[in-house]
């Protein structure tokens, strides 16, 4: 019966040559191929959650009165009509806190998920040609999934979330020439702007950025189908032209279904779980109020600490300010981390004049000046993000706040040159220990083929032999 199916599909399809191909189709079998596929299920659990909280979330600023004696301490505030559906679905809406925290957990996953996947990559050279437009791919994708992680945490309307918006707001303003009249146009007039901002804010998060972001998944799955996956060397007669891994089916394809029900049962595991953005604890957004104790979730602490690390001043020319303050960090910081990342494929083609195809991976100590720098940026940007907690380790440790800020605008700047460094020699020193085995193993097999060759030589006749 099942032949008989097939053979009735192909006869009216032709799809047996393209079905045979794709369950031939090899997987490279190594455990950090599998970044990318997390970050996979977790997009398909953002949307799938995500289509279950439009049903609940209503995208106006509307000030209403809560009425709503399941949570006391917000009753007969005033607030936005957003952030009292939120407060209404996580604490009224049968499942509603368990959709909304994974979610929400779905989210950081899928962020962190590509920014491990983007070190696989950068530390291995899966970049190189012929997959450099992959990578652009890649990087733009991480892109919009900050800025739409960055909507729908400020589509709330909670404290925590109107703070971000506002902060937004004025690192957009600070651009040169045509952040006023940017701000006015997204904005629909001054901060907090009118009542169309939550619409538009709603749609780009719920349509345009999802389907953006789905085209690119799609594109990018494509482009790596097309040209292959990259191969870690396993011997040495393996060529750039050899493949090895596991077929898609029974291979890769229970290895898949695993990861995908695995994927998704630790994110519905840590919605159910555990706490993330309790809006009814940070309370609805003013503009008179402000409050310490919350922080933006961890993919914008880098973002925060660049901001507090740039000292307070504007860039004036004849009484006009033409930069101020807040470019530097909030918005030159980040367009000189992910111009490197776009740049970086062009400028290492540029300085080795490596014009070659590439299909096997290096491993990180193969290539210490890459690895050296890769490094040094990480650690920058590491060190930047450590410096957005600064406030709460004063009021947690009571550490001086200024003290901290000095601190770290020296260790930004030193560490990540220390740091490459460091990478760079160790690579060196690991390379100079593998040539070392490798010439003591060569010397080793010469003296056994040595001794195998004297021990199959016949005896020699007494008789020829000198006295």
């Amino acid at each position: 019966m099942t032949r008989r199916g097939v053979r009735w599909v192909d006869q009216r399809t032709a799809s047996a040559p393209l079905l045979r191909k794709a369950l031939r189709y090899l997987f490279p079998d190594h455990w950090s191929f599998l970044l990318g596929e997390v970050a996979l299920y977790a997009f398909v659990v953002l949307v799938a959650t995500g289509i279950y909280l439009t049903f609940f979330f209503v995208d106006s600023t509307k000030e209403v009165v809560f009425r709503g004696d399941y949570y006391p301490p917000l009753y007969g505030q005033k607030m936005s009509e957003a952030y009292a559906s939120v407060v209404h679905l996580s604490l009224a809406v049968r499942a509603g806190l368990l959709l909304r925290q994974t979610h929400h957990w779905a989210a950081n996953i899928f962020i962190a998920a590509i920014v491990l996947h983007l070190f696989r990559i950068f530390f291995t050279g899966a970049y190189r040609k012929p997959r450099e437009l992959t990578y652009w791919l890649g990087v733009t994708m991480l892109t919009l999934a900050l800025l739409e992680a960055y909507l729908g945490y400020s589509l709330v309307d909670d404290l925590m979330s109107g703070m971000g918006l506002v902060i937004g707001y004025s690192v957009g303003l600070a651009i040169p020439f045509v952040g006023q009249n940017l701000m006015n146009w997204l904005f629909d007039g001054m901060f907090p702007g009118s009542p169309k901002l939550w619409p538009r804010m709603y749609i780009a998060h719920v349509l345009i950025f999802p389907i953006l972001i789905g085209l690119l998944l799609g594109a990018h799955l494509l482009l790596v189908a097309m040209r292959h996956h990259t191969q870690f060397r396993r011997t040495k007669a393996q060529t750039e032209h050899t493949i090895v891994g596991v077929p898609a089916f029974p291979g890769q394809a229970p290895r898949s279904l695993g990861l995908m029900v695995g994927t998704t049962g630790i994110l519905f595991l840590l919605g159910g779980l555990v706490q993330i953005n309790p809006i009814w604890l940070w309370g609805p957004y003013h503009t008179y109020s402000s409050t310490n104790g919350a922080q933006p979730d961890w993919y914008l602490g880098w973002l925060i600490g660049a901001l507090r690390l740039v000292p307070g001043f504007d860039l004036t020319i004849a009484g006009y300010t033409l930069v101020p303050n807040p470019f530097w960090g909030g918005a030159a910081f980040p367009l000189v981390v992910f111009g490197f990342l776009y740049l970086w494929p062009w400028l290492e083609r540029k300085f080795t004049g490596d014009e070659a195809f590439h299909n096997l991976l290096d491993g990180p100590r193969d290539a210490p000046a890459r690895t050296g720098i890769g490094v040094g940026v990480v650690s920058w940007v590491v060190l930047v993000f450590f410096a957005g907690s600064s406030d709460r380790v004063f009021v947690t440790f009571g550490l001086s706040y200024t003290g901290q800020i000095w601190a770290y605008r020296i260790l930004v700047w030193v560490l990540p040159a220390l740091f490459g460094l460091v990478a760079w020699w160790i690579c060196k020193e690991l390379q100079a220990s593998e040539r070392v085995v490798r010439v003591r193993h060569e010397a080793e097999a010469e003296a056994r083929l040595a001794r195998m060759r004297r021990s199959s030589e016949p005896p020699r006749d007494p008789s020829t032999l000198e006295s």
